[in-house]
C-alpha cells in the first residue's frame, strides 16, 4: 500500500488552523497581555502634554511587545514542549520549521493586535492621532520590534529546559525591562547607565517606534537603533535554534 504524504503548504495550513484557534481558547491570556499597555495610556494621559504621544503610546507598545513574545510565546512553547506535543509533531512526515512556524505567524497577529488596541485606546481617549504614512510606519518597526521580544523568548525556552523557571525567568525578565526602561527615561542617573538603557532591547524598540510616529523626526540615531534591534533579533534567533531541545529530556 502506497503512503500519501500531505503536502507542506497543506499541513502548514492545518498547523496555523490549530494554533489561531488554540490562542483563542486562550483569549485570557491575551486579554492579560493588553492590560499593562491599557493602564500605561489610562494613566498616563496627564503627562502627555508634557513628553508627547508618541513617547506614550511607544512605551506601551513597547511593553506590550514584550509582554507577548516573552510571557506569551516562551510559556507556550515550554508548556507543549513539556506535554510531548513537539515530540509527537516531530513523528509526522512534515518539516520542522512549520511546527515553529505557524507559532510565530501567530505571534506576528499579536504584534498587531497589541499595536492597533494601543492605538485605538490613544486615540478614542487620549486623543493622541497620527498621520497615515506615520501608521504604517509604526506598525513595520512594531513588528521589527516584536521579533527582538520573540528571538529574546525563543533563547530563554531554549537555554532552559522546566517550564516553571522559563516562567519565572520570562517574568522576572520583563519586570527588569518595564524598570530600565521607564527609569531610564527620567535621565536622573549617570550618562552611562542612561546610555546602557537606551541602547538596550527595551531602549532600542522604544526609540524607533516613537520614532516611526513622527516620520520627520527621524535621524542617524534611530537609523543605527534599528540596526541594533536587528542584531539583537539576529544573535537571540541563533542562540535560541542552538540551543532549542524538542524535548525536556
Amino acid at each position: 500500500m502506497e503512503t500519501v504524504v500531505p503536502k507542506t503548504s497543506a499541513v502548514f495550513s492545518s498547523l496555523l488552523r490549530a494554533d489561531f484557534t488554540t490562542q483563542w481558547r486562550n483569549r485570557r491570556a491575551v486579554v492579560l497581555t493588553l492590560i499593562v499597555p491599557a493602564i500605561i495610556l489610562l494613566s498616563w494621559k496627564g503627562i502627555i502634554d508634557q513628553v508627547g504621544g508618541p513617547f506614550v503610546l511607544a512605551n506601551a507598545i513597547t511593553i506590550g511587545l514584550f509582554a507577548s513574545g516573552l510571557m506569551g510565546y516562551s510559556n507556550t512553547i515550554a508548556r507543549d514542549r513539556d506535554k510531548g506535543i513537539f515530540q509527537r509533531l516531530r513523528v509526522a512526515p512534515i518539516p520542522s520549521w512549520t511546527i515553529i512556524g505557524s507559532r510565530l505567524l501567530v505571534q506576528v497577529a499579536m504584534i498587531l493586535i497589541v499595536t492597533t488596541v494601543v492605538f485605538v485606546i490613544g486615540l478614542d481617549y487620549d486623543k493622541i492621532g497620527l498621520t497615515p504614512a506615520a501608521y504604517a510606519i509604526t506598525y513595520f518597526t512594531a513588528i521589527i520590534g516584536g521579533s527582538v521580544a520573540l528571538s529574546l523568548g525563543q533563547m530563554i525556552v531554549g537555554y532552559i529546559k522546566n517550564p516553571e523557571t522559563v516562567n519565572s525567568t520570562t517574568r522576572l525578565v520583563y519586570i527588569l525591562f518595564i524598570i530600565l526602561g521607564m527609569i531610564g527615561e527620567l535621565n536622573k542617573f549617570p550618562v552611562i547607565i542612561n546610555r546602557a538603557v537606551h541602547w538596550s532591547p527595551y531602549g532600542t524598540v522604544k526609540t524607533i517606534l516613537s520614532t516611526g510616529m513622527t516620520p520627520a523626526t527621524w535621524n542617524s540615531d534611530t537609523s543605527i537603533a534599528l540596526f541594533v534591534t536587528i542584531g539583537y533579533t539576529i544573535v537571540f534567533t541563533i542562540l535560541g535554534i542552538k540551543w532549542f531541545k524538542w524535548n525536556t529530556k
